[in-house]
């Protein structure tokens, strides 16, 4: 046994952006995500596997990314985006030689070569298949890979049970496809949970409440072992924000609910480095919990205060155009664009190997003092954002590799997927928490707050809309299933919390804004042509025509319409359905 079981847990996550868009908006979102983050930390993990090594990290991976890497559009795509990267980092190499910034120059060169590595990767030791790589990776024991809902639906304030059982299950569905198995684990978007009780919707003019199925219900119908909280849903006490510092109009936000916030009293019986059982129905369908540890989560996460805000790493903000490539380094805390110095990237590998150093001895800290005062092994959850290694903080992947390098070494750590450590440190009691989210507050004030209401209000008229139309259907066939199934997707896509964020942090507004907008509106128009269908009329040649572009623009999932059927038992959805 060791004194501490170290769970790295990255979620990697992204809107559904495939034919919506290109830049500053769109696809280039997922193109930058594939050649920053997800391309190098395969390869990071493949180098460890040739080492002798099993990473031992778990990779949440949502349905919506994971069927957008699968997609054609996004292969053919990504390579035409790599070979424009590379034209644009050699245009600026000739305009930097000719004004005589060699320095420059210099970066312009390694910029071209490291995207000439990402397509040769891409190309051929990955064979434009990422999923398949990541599959590997998991059938050889290298990492676990987790579900999420199936578009990232903030799931406490959806409305319907129908609603959250369609988004976790679909979820499952798309995962079982392209991975092979049963997920164990999920990572619940934003973290968000409900607990069992009678719910009224917050917008909208419903008074009586309905008796809602705490989240953890869903997911042990569906045959899930266990998700993640934040550690203020455990102990008690503040809830630690991570974005607050990234965005000014979250700041605004925060200000305007912080006078109605209350941290509740810190129970220091429970302890994030213990596994336990959540069940808010009296210990009925219990779903086991792994916990935040909010010291290692703040120091890698942090801008400011962690390990991204070293003066020397290359800053993500400061661009060069035309190209958009980052010749620039952080330079110093809250330091003016204009103020950026030039990266220096031989000055890197030494920072890495000391920030990984310091990572490795903290948590060893952590496990020994659990280990003293418990009497056990302590199991470390460390999640974070996947883009945060390698899209925000461009040096993240070589840290990560350089960490698990050192864990692996390490007397008295053992780095382990989830599973793993479940089952090497069960838990031991059951539980209940209240309803929360991550980030600061540990509420759903991001989500639902005045930029956001008229959202819901959209979304709760669609999802009794949809389940009304199913039941309506019955087991109808032929065209009026397969109009009913494009009205799923759209609502599925008009459900990602995503939009909520955008719109939240102004980060893309209006993007977010017309995506809610157009969702709306094909899910209504399509309800419109269901209802002429199932009346027996003919639909128009435009009708026809506007429901083959949803799908093709929209056409993410196999929709299994009994999720939005009558209620029932997911354990007892025939095998061929499961």
């Amino acid at each position: 046994m060791k004194k501490g079981y170290v769970t790295l847990v990255l979620h990697n996550h992204l809107p559904y952006v495939i034919g919506h868009g290109m830049w500053p908006h769109g696809m280039d979102w997922l193109n930058e995500a594939a050649a920053e983050t997800y391309i190098p930390l395969i390869n990071s993990l493949q180098g460890l596997q040739t080492d002798g090594i099993k990473a031992g990290i778990t990779l949440g991976i949502t349905p919506v990314l994971t069927e957008q890497f699968a997609d054609d559009r996004f292969k053919d795509g990504f390579s035409e985006y790599l070979n424009q990267k590379i034209e644009s980092a050699e245009e600026n190499a000739v305009n930097f030689a000719k004004t005589g910034n060699e320095q420059s120059k210099s970066l312009a060169g390694n910029w071209s070569d490291y995207y000439r590595w990402v397509s040769k990767l891409f190309h051929e030791s990955f064979d434009h298949d990422l999923v398949k790589q990541l599959r590997r990776l998991q059938d050889e024991e290298c990492i676990e890979i987790i579900t999420c809902a199936a578009t990232h639906g903030y799931l406490p304030l959806l409305g319907t049970d129908e609603s959250v059982r369609a988004q976790i299950l679909t979820g499952i569905d798309s995962y079982r496809h392209h991975y092979g198995r049963d997920p164990r684990g999920i990572w619940l978007p934003e973290c968000a949970y409900r607990p069992h009780y009678s719910w009224r919707p917050p917008v909208g003019d419903q008074d009586e409440p309905v008796e809602r199925k705490g989240v953890e219900e869903f997911l042990h119908d569906a045959g899930i072992k266990y998700f993640f909280v934040d550690s203020h849903l455990l102990q008690g006490g503040k809830a630690i924000g991570t974005y607050l510092e990234r965005f000014e109009a979250l700041q605004q936000l925060w200000r305007q609910f912080e006078k109605e916030y209350s941290p509740r009293e810190r129970d220091i019986s429970k302890t994030p480095y213990s596994l336990y059982y959540v069940s808010s129905t009296g210990g009925d369908k219990p779903v086991a919990i792994f916990t935040r540890d909010p010291r290692t989560t703040i120091q890698v996460w942090s801008g400011e205060h962690g390990y991204p805000g070293n003066g020397h790493y290359l800053d993500f903000h400061k661009k060069h155009f035309p190209g958009g490539l980052r010749y620039w380094r952080v330079t110093g805390p809250n330091c003016d664009l204009a103020d950026k110095e030039l990266y220096e990237p031989e000055r890197i590998e030494g920072i890495v190997h000391e920030q990984s150093d310091h990572f490795v001895q903290m948590i060893a800290e952590l496990a020994d003092g659990h280990y003293t005062k418990e009497g056990k092994p302590a199991v470390i959850c460390s999640p974070y954002d996947g883009e945060l290694f390698g899209h925000w903080w461009f040096e993240g992947p070589r840290w990560l590799e350089a960490l698990l390098r050192k864990l692996h070494a390490h007397p008295e750590l053992e780095p382990v997927t989830t599973s793993k450590a479940m089952e090497t440190i069960p838990p031991e009691h059951v539980i209940n928490i209240p309803e929360g989210s991550w980030g600061e507050g540990g509420f759903h004030y991001i989500w639902l707050n005045d930029w956001t209401t008229w959202t819901w209000r959209h979304v709760y008229e669609d999802e009794r809309a949809m389940i009304a139309t199913v039941r309506s259907l019955g087991d109808g066939k032929g065209l009026a299933r397969e109009i009913v199934e494009q009205m799923a997707r759209e609502l599925l896509l008009l459900e990602s919390s995503d939009w909520q964020f955008l719109i939240s942090t102004w980060s893309a507004r209006d993007y977010a804004e017309a995506r809610v907008d157009q969702h709306h509106s094909n899910f209504q128009r399509l309800r419109s042509m269901t209802e002429r269908v199932m009346n027996g009329e003919e639909p128009t040649e435009s009708d026809l025509n506007f429901m083959q572009d949803c799908k093709l623009t929209n056409g993410i999932f196999k929709i299994n319409l009994n999720y939005w059927g009558e209620s029932q038992s997911p354990s007892d959805r025939p095998e061929t359905e499961r």
